[in-house]
C-alpha cells in the first residue's frame, strides 16, 4: 500500500502520497473540504493509477472536520487510520521536522502511515454517531447557561439597569430549557435502541457511575475497539506518569492530563462521590492514604478503577454489584 497523508482543515484538504519511501518520489495535492472531497481524491488517485485498495490513508482527528471524510472514505473502501494530534506531533519532532504548514503536515503523516503502520479505524455505529451529537450538543448548551447564570448573578450584585437583567433571565431560562429538551431527546433515543438500553442499564448499574457518566462511558466505549480495560484507561489517560532519571530526577508521580476533559472531569466528580457512598472505593482510597500515597493519587486510582469496571460490565454482559458480576439483569 502506498502512504497517503491528508491534513485537514475547515476548508481544504492537504494530500501527499509516498511513492518510494521517505526519500522517494512524492505526489501533492490540495483540495477544498466539502462533500465532494471523496470524489476529487478518487479521481487524483486515479490520475496516479491507484485505487481506494491501494492506499493507507492517515489524518489526524481535529476536532470534527475529519469526521464527514473519515466516514466517507472508510465507506469508499480506503484503508482509514486516525492519528492522535499530539502523538502525531511528538512523531514530527523525532523526526526533526519543526516546521508546521499544511503541506508539512501532509508529509509528515504520510511518513507516519508508512513507519507507524496504524491500525485501521472503523467509524461508530450511527445511534452511537447520533446519541453522540446529542451528548455534544447537550454540553455546549448546558455550559452556555452556567456562563448567562454567572453574568446574572454579577449584574444583579450591580446597579445593572432592569431591562438587561430581564434579558439575561429569559435567556439564562432558555438555555435551561433547551438543555432539558435535549436530556429528553437522548433517554427517547437510548429507549429506542435495545443495544443502547442494555449497555446502560450495565454501566449505571456501577455505584457512584450516574446518568451523565454513563451515557459518556457508553459513547467511548462503544466507539473504540479496546481490547483491554488498561488500553480504554490509557485512551483517557487515567494512568499514572512518573517522572525519574539517574540519582537527581525524582518528580512525584502524577495523574496524565491527556485526555478528554469533560469525559475526565465527570470521572473525576463520580471517583469523589464514590469515595464517600461506594463502600469498595471507600475502601480503596483509604488503603492507599493509609501507604502514604497523595489524596490526588488516590482518586486517580479510583477514575481508573470506574473505566476497569465500565469496561467490564460491557465486556462480560452482566451487571456490578459489590460482591461480584451477577448474570441477570433486573430490568
Amino acid at each position: 500500500m502506498f502512504p497517503v497523508g491528508i491534513d485537514v482543515s475547515k476548508e481544504t484538504l492537504d494530500l501527499c502520497m509516498l511513492y518510494d519511501g521517505m526519500k522517494g518520489r512524492v505526489k501533492t495535492q490540495n483540495i477544498r473540504n466539502d462533500s465532494s472531497a471523496v470524489e476529487h481524491l478518487l479521481r487524483w488517485l486515479r490520475l496516479q493509477h491507484c485505487g481506494p485498495e491501494d492506499v493507507h490513508v492517515v489524518m489526524e482527528a481535529t476536532s470534527v472536520y475529519h469526521e464527514r471524510l473519515a466516514t466517507a472514505l472508510h465507506d469508499a473502501g480506503f484503508y482509514v487510520s486516525l492519528a492522535n494530534p499530539h502523538r502525531s506531533r511528538e512523531f514530527a519532532r523525532g523526526m526533526g521536522i519543526m516546521t508546521k504548514t499544511d503541506k508539512v503536515d501532509a508529509y509528515m503523516l504520510a511518513c507516519y502511515a508508512l513507519l507507524k503502520k496504524p491500525h485501521r479505524w472503523e467509524p461508530p455505529a450511527a445511534d452511537i454517531r447520533h446519541l453522540s451529537a446529542l451528548l455534544r450538543r447537550r454540553d455546549v448548551i448546558l455550559a452556555d447557561a452556567v456562563r448567562e447564570e454567572n453574568r446574572l448573578e454579577k449584574y444583579q450584585s450591580t446597579e445593572t439597569p432592569a431591562d438587561v437583567v430581564s434579558s439575561c433571565i429569559r435567556m439564562a431560562q432558555l438555555l435551561r430549557e433547551e438543555v432539558r429538551s435535549i436530556e429528553r431527546q437522548v433517554k427517547a433515543h437510548i429507549q429506542s435502541s435495545p443495544e443502547l438500553k442494555r449497555d446502560y442499564v450495565l454501566l449505571t448499574s456501577i455505584k457512584s457511575v450516574g446518568p451523565q457518566l454513563g451515557m459518556h462511558m457508553l459513547v467511548v466505549l462503544r466507539s473504540h475497539h479496546f481490547e483491554s480495560a488498561d488500553q480504554a484507561a490509557a485512551f483517557l489517560c487515567v494512568v499514572p506518569v512518573e517522572k525519574s532519571s539517574g540519582t537527581s530526577v525524582r518528580g512525584r508521580p502524577r495523574m496524565s492530563k491527556i485526555g478528554p476533559p469533560q469525559l475526565r472531569a465527570k470521572l473525576y466528580m463520580s471517583a469523589l462521590c464514590g469515595k464517600i457512598h461506594n463502600k469498595r472505593m471507600r475502601n480503596i482510597y483509604e488503603e492507599m492514604c493509609l501507604r502514604g500515597k497523595p489524596k490526588m493519587v488516590a482518586i486517580g486510582v479510583l477514575m481508573r478503577k470506574l473505566v476497569h469496571w465500565c469496561y467490564g460490565v460491557l465486556k462480560t454482559g452482566t451487571a456490578f454489584c459489590d460482591g461480584g458480576p451477577r448474570a441477570a439483569l433486573d430490568t
